[in-house]
């Protein structure tokens, strides 16, 4: 056996660790590591979101502003020289001169967690919440979410006369108390 050994000999030392976007700029900073040859992961839920008064469901990054990467931290690794420069990537978040490292357990988890996120979007109004009518003819009255009520109307209780009526509102036009 050689006292020299070759780099396909060493066992890989990765690591993964946490890189600081833009903002905004998630996707094209996974994108342009990727096509470095970094392996990157970037957690996604979908959302319910508010988007032309009408309701959506968009996936959004899980941790705004952050994604992960595999890193080789051997000697033979990669070069990370590159990462900083990149696209969309602000920096690599460290702790000192040490880059922040990340449980590959942890990675493991949030990827189930991510799957059953995507079949399930988080909602922009949950059932028994207290909401506000900010536009139309009940607009300065609080109301109660029910539930949703087709695709451009939520279902609301609101309190008239000493009684509660059930009613469909835009949800567009209910904010959230608080």
């Amino acid at each position: 056996m050689s006292s020299i050994d070759s780099v396909a000999d060493k066992p890989l030392a990765e690591n993964w660790y946490v890189i600081h976007t833009k903002p905004r700029q998630e996707q094209r900073a996974l994108s342009n590591l990727q096509q470095q040859g970094y392996q990157c992961y970037l957690p996604m839920i979908a959302i319910e979101k508010l988007t032309r008064e009408r309701l959506n469901v968009i996936q959004e990054p899980l941790f705004p502003r952050y994604l992960f990467i595999s890193l080789d931290a051997s000697r033979y690794g990669q070069n990370w020289s590159p990462i900083r420069s990149t696209w969309g990537v602000s920096s690599l978040v460290s702790f000192g001169s040490e880059p922040a490292k990340v449980n590959t357990g942890l990675i493991d988890l949030l990827r189930k967690q991510e799957q059953g996120l995507s079949d399930d979007p988080q909602r922009l109004f949950s059932v028994g919440e207290s909401l506000l009518v900010a536009q139309g003819p009940f607009a300065g009255l609080q109301a109660v979410y029910q539930m949703a009520s087709g695709e451009n109307r939520a279902m609301v209780l609101i309190e008239l006369m000493g009684k509660s009526a059930q009613m469909q509102i835009a949800p567009a036009s209910l904010r959230k108390v608080g």
